[in-house]
């Protein structure tokens, strides 16, 4: 079988590009997860990204999916070697969420989202890193280590799809699935310098999913959403394609998925809002710069630019709404005496404090009646947000405040603080403000890399849209992909 001429092509190819080699016989799906398990193995020991391993069972998908090439059959991901993070059921492997008590649970079923992409072809190879409890932007644990950036292993490669993010940059296969609650997946793609797409709320079902030992369901989680992360921006639309739709066993009873085309095709019919600042936390020099930058090319492209509007939601009350939601929706994790702890500091709180960390702490304990406030208030900025987009079709948006910065470990967490051009910041206002308003409102946002720093540091942004607009962010992402350049591999590697 005739090989590829640059071997390149198989450790940082496109899906697309792969299976166009496998369809035309260039190489079987078999060389392609060889050859992409003898990179692993040279490469991950100083990484460690890929921290469960399923390299047999994976030969044997690859060679059913020989057999199945060879009848000339045609599947999205048919012999594409797929990496998960550690939360997603895997049937047969460790599912710990990085807590070591939950270190000998393995799943007896495969999450919904495995079984769509075994179902269209996919070649589960193993799992990837994450911190513990899925809390941080850095990904380590004590069961399983840490994780490091492909650009610079002194810094962090984000969190807490901080593994998908490594294992993408390294050429560890063209996709990876992740999740996001406060830019799990867009902080890992910013720091990593790779795509990553967070859904609208809903969008991909969350069947299999779940902390240990809890049986799987389905539901939808609050602000949790599940997505692919690539290295182009049409993996991510082909990817979402297959994983996104209700479930079978509750809304697909009556509905099916039917996403509204794309806006535009064009990227000088885009209109954009270009937000580098935030009202309560700065943006390092690097990313803002970057951005205005991108906002000058766009502009000389002859897209609609705009950079400030009368439209646009309070972002200041908008991240104290989130800061609150996202302590509520990780509040079922505590146990019985932190969660006492937590309304005991919460019932301290000055009601004139209004700080993000005091947000978060009333997040921790809230009663049903407090939540439900908290919702209905999140009812009436996504109102506005959608009257925002009436006006706009994307806001571009930081990731992050800075690029991947170096691993702190210290605890406790509370007490860490993130270097933002020389001043010391909180850690978590620093990390978690950006990944409001999408996660808030449930709005589908798409992070692409732009650039690169002076030292070498992917920098990249995200793109949020209109609610179930998800085919715009990622139009728009190509567009800029396109214009402006993409992922580009890491030197060292």
């Amino acid at each position: 079988m005739q090989r590829p001429a640059d071997a390149a092509d198989l450790d940082y190819g496109s899906i697309s590009a792969l299976l166009g080699a496998l369809h035309a016989r260039k190489m079987s799906a078999s060389e392609l997860l060889e050859r992409t398990i003898a990179r692993i193995e040279a490469l991950d020991g100083k990484i460690n990204a890929i921290i469960v391993r399923d390299f047999d069972r994976a030969r044997d998908a690859a060679r059913a999916a020989d057999a199945a090439l060879g009848r000339g059959e045609r599947l999205p991901l048919l012999g594409i070697p797929v990496t998960m993070k550690e939360p997603f059921n895997v049937a047969g492997l460790p599912t710990t969420w990085g807590f070591p008590h939950f270190r000998d649970f393995r799943p007896a079923e495969d999450a919904l989202v495995v079984s769509r992409l075994k179902a269209a072809g996919a070649i589960i190879i193993g799992k990837t890193n994450i911190p513990i409890g899925l809390r941080d932007f850095q990904s380590y644990n004590e069961i399983y280590g840490t994780t490091r950036n492909p650009w610079d292993l002194d810094r962090s490669p984000g969190g807490s799809s901080g593994g998908s993010g490594a294992a993408l940059a390294a050429g560890f296969g063209p996709l990876s699935i992740g999740s996001d609650i406060g830019g799990s997946i867009r902080v890992p793609a910013h720091f990593c310098g790779v795509f990553g797409h967070k859904p609208s709320l809903g969008l991909v079902p969350l069947r299999g999913y779940s902390l240990p030992p809890t049986p799987p369901v389905p539901g939808q989680g609050d602000l949790a959403v599940l997505g692919p992360m690539a290295r182009t921006a049409s993996d991510l639309a082909l990817s979402l394609d297959v994983i996104a739709g209700p479930d079978d066993l509750r809304d697909g009873v009556g509905y099916r998925l039917a996403l509204p085309a794309p806006r535009h095709a064009a990227l000088e019919d885009f209109r954009i809002l270009v937000i580098d600042t935030h009202p309560l936390m700065p943006t390092g020099d690097a990313v803002r710069s970057a951005i205005g930058r991108l906002a000058d090319r766009l502009g000389r492209s002859g897209v609609h630019v705009a950079r400030a509007s009368a439209s646009l939601p309070d972002l200041a009350d908008s991240a104290r709404l989130y800061m609150r939601l996202l302590n509520g929706a990780r509040s079922p994790r505590l146990t019985p005496a932190a969660l006492a702890e937590a309304q005991g500091l919460a019932a301290a709180l000055s009601s004139e404090d209004r700080s993000l960390q005091a947000e978060r702490a009333r997040g921790w304990g809230m009663l049903h009646r407090e939540w439900l406030a908290a919702d209905a208030a999140r009812l009436q900025l996504q109102q506005r947000w959608q009257q925002f987009f009436r006006e706009f079709d994307a806001v571009i948006y930081p990731v992050a405040t800075v690029p991947a910065f170096p691993h702190d470990h210290s605890e406790p967490f509370e007490a860490r603080q993130l270097d933002i051009d020389g001043k010391l910041y909180n850690y978590s206002d620093a990390c978690f403000i950006w990944a409001d308003p999408a996660s808030t409102c449930g709005l589908p946002a798409t992070a692409v890399p732009i650039e690169r720093t002076p030292t070498g540091l992917p920098i990249g942004v995200q793109i949020i849209g209109p609610y179930l607009e998800d085919r715009t962010t990622m139009t728009l992402a190509g567009l800029i992909e396109r214009e402006f350049g993409g992922f580009v591999p890491p030197p060292s590697l």
